[in-house]
């Protein structure tokens, strides 16, 4: 299980609904509207979910 960068919930490797590459490193998404967010401002989820 992964959680998904934008609103945290845990994600299926096999079952997400989309999937982002940012610096090498593989995201998975519980819908396109997270990936959609993730993608136009990566960082600003990947330093919220850094600091917890």
């Amino acid at each position: 299980m992964q959680k998904d960068p934008v609103c945290n919930m845990n994600v299926d490797e096999k079952k997400a609904a989309a999937t982002s590459e940012y610096k090498g490193k593989k995201y998975y998404f519980c819908a396109k509207i997270c990936k959609e967010k993730f993608d136009r401002d990566p960082e600003k989820y990947l330093s919220k979910t850094s600091k917890n």
